[in-house]
């Protein structure tokens, strides 16, 4: 039988007297019907102002015969960890419940989206608990309970709260138009480890490296390429990934940004103008195995080819982009290790196309001529492209194929 009407239990806290609540975006998504009951048990129908999915965040309205009680926001950064805190909320349905804790980290990266900057909190956070506040000890509210780290669906002693200073800009616009508007530069990135810092020249391993942009994007009509690394933006340095996220959506549409990046060993300043993001569109088969592959498995373990119809369809290659197919992968190998599987297509070495496998082996052999302890290669996997930093070992020795890759 068809299921029948779902019920979910959330907290919330009214920030305007005129009868404005704030709560998380997950508590009312999908809701037919919202109901705010209050401390006093008096329950009042709600309509959705807004909700932002990516903060986790939302407003309702409730038209109260009366002002009601509010509180005010405070100020997350000046809130240090050890700091006291309280968390309100309705734990398992329980209605009201007051649990106290320390602020345990700041600027905590969950995975949980691409603003992640929550507050991490040992106060106890249950289920129900999501949208409450969490309270300074001067009864400022520094953060919304969001989210907790629990094996057994319990508390546990972690958890998380979107901080005040995310929190009141985003609840101001959805009050304002009902919507965020965030900045767009138009560029998929990664982090930049060690391995890949060394390949690439750099000092340290901070910035955050261009793996794909769109062909139209306020990045590529910067002349932002793939392999660029994007050290700092509007002279602020970017260390994390979220550091540039973050600031990019702060920008407004329209505004022109001084990019730095890193581009074969050099620094490059570009002026992308940003865009606004659109939130709606986010932003093995029977033929015969390939002859011998121009590059064998040698040092690096890989079995490269250049991309032709029989190995499109072999490895369901949907992509049109130039590349070379991995045909095979020695196991224990430097690729094995790296995660390199067949049908995972290379489309650069560093900052150099290619388009057969030979120019891999050159690009191998000029790396350990430059004293290199990796490269550098752009692996592209179904809709997916990153860069894989790939080790470099010695031809020389048992079972090397000498000029091989």
């Amino acid at each position: 039988p068809p299921p029948g009407p779902q019920r979910a239990l959330g907290s919330g806290f009214v920030i305007d007297p005129a009868g404005y609540v704030v709560t998380n975006s997950h508590v009312v998504e999908n809701a037919g019907e919202i109901i705010v009951i209050l401390q006093d048990k008096t329950r009042l129908p709600a309509k959705l102002v807004g909700r932002d999915a990516r903060t986790d965040l939302a407003l309702v309205k409730v038209e109260p015969s009366k002002p009601m009680p509010a509180v005010s926001w405070g100020d997350s950064d000046r809130a240090q960890v050890g700091d006291w805190v309280l968390a309100i909320g309705n734990p398992f349905g329980l209605g009201g419940t007051v649990t106290a804790g320390i602020i345990s980290a700041r600027a905590r990266d969950i995975n949980a989206g691409p603003y992640d900057d929550f507050l991490q909190t040992d106060a106890s956070i249950n289920q129900g608990n999501s949208g409450g506040p969490l309270f300074n000890m001067a009864g400022e509210v520094i953060g919304v309970n969001t989210a907790i780290f629990s094996p057994s669906g319990g508390s546990v002693g972690i958890g998380f709260a979107v901080p005040s200073a995310i929190a009141r800009d985003v609840i101001a616009q959805l009050r304002q138009s009902g919507s965020v508007e965030r900045g767009w530069l138009g560029v998929q990135i990664q982090p930049v480890s060690p391995e890949i810092a060394e390949a690439l020249g750099l000092e340290a391993d901070k910035g955050a490296l261009v793996s794909a942009l769109p062909e139209r994007s306020p990045a590529a009509d910067a002349g932002i390429e793939v392999g660029d690394v994007i050290l700092s933006y509007e002279g602020v340095e970017v260390t994390e990934l979220r550091d540039l996220t973050r600031a990019v959506a702060k920008t407004p549409a329209g505004k022109t940004a001084e990019l730095v990046v890193w581009r074969d060993g050099k620094r490059v300043t570009l002026n992308p103008t940003i865009a606004r993001l659109d939130e709606t569109g986010e932003q093995v088969a029977a033929s015969e195995p390939p002859s011998p592959p121009a590059v064998a498995e040698g040092a690096l373990g890989l079995a490269l080819a250049e991309i032709t119809p029989d190995l499109r369809q072999r490895f369901g290659i949907e992509s049109d982009d130039p590349g070379v197919v991995v045909a095979g992968v020695r196991e224990g190998s430097p690729a094995d290790r790296q995660g390199f599987r067949p049908g995972d297509v290379i489309t650069q070495i560093g900052r150099q196309k290619v388009t057969d496998p030979h120019q891999v082996a050159d690009a191998v052999r000029e790396a350990r001529e430059r004293n290199r302890e990796s490269i550098l290669v752009l692996r592209q996997r179904d809709d997916t492209s990153s860069f894989v930093p790939l080790p470099i070992r010695p031809t020389e020795g048992p079972g090397a194929t000498p000029g091989r890759g």
